[in-house]
């Protein structure tokens, strides 16, 4: 079975070019499944920032609620990064979309994928507790969702300053 890999990690920790390096190091041609929305000019020059960092040779698929249509869509075609499960459940819940339905979908779907998969995702669990319902009910379901994921997944890495220690 190919790879499964969950990297995960704070804001600006490094987790993105540690996922993309895995990713480029896996065999065939890499696909860039994103998440993100381009919703305002602040994430639009995120995700300028990301492409740029990232340079050619990406074959980019944009996938804000998706996730497990993309990832069906795009299996045999090489390695896939999904940047990221963060942006993903956070789209689905501003969405107003269950949640967990869907994360039970993409532990399934990661299961039956012939190419590898890696996927970036925050840890959100590691600060203070949000002052407010829907930033600690985004809080806990990122926790649950990275719990999911880190179940199926065949390696977990945890990035910090740009260092990456295996978990799994």
């Amino acid at each position: 079975m190919p790879p499964v890999i969950l990297v995960t990690g704070g804001a600006r920790s490094g987790k993105s070019s540690h996922a993309e390096a895995r990713t480029r190091a896996l065999p065939g041609a890499p696909v860039y499944i994103a998440t993100a929305r381009p919703s305002d000019d602040e994430m639009r020059a995120r995700i300028a920032r990301h492409i740029a960092d990232r340079g050619a040779g990406w074959d980019t698929v944009e996938e804000p609620f998706d996730l497990v249509g993309a990832l069906d869509r795009t299996d045999g075609r090489g390695p896939r990064l999904v940047d990221c499960l963060t942006l993903w459940l956070s789209n689905l819940m501003f969405d107003g979309r269950d949640w967990e339905p869907q994360a039970a979908a993409l532990t399934g779907a990661l299961a039956r994928q012939a190419s590898p998969v890696v996927l970036v995702s925050n840890e959100v669990g590691m600060g203070i507790v949000p002052d407010n319902a829907l930033a600690r009910d985004f809080r806990d379901a990122q926790g649950w969702l990275n719990q999911r994921v880190a179940q199926v997944a065949d390696e977990v890495e945890f990035v910090v300053s740009g260092l990456p220690l295996r978990v799994k």
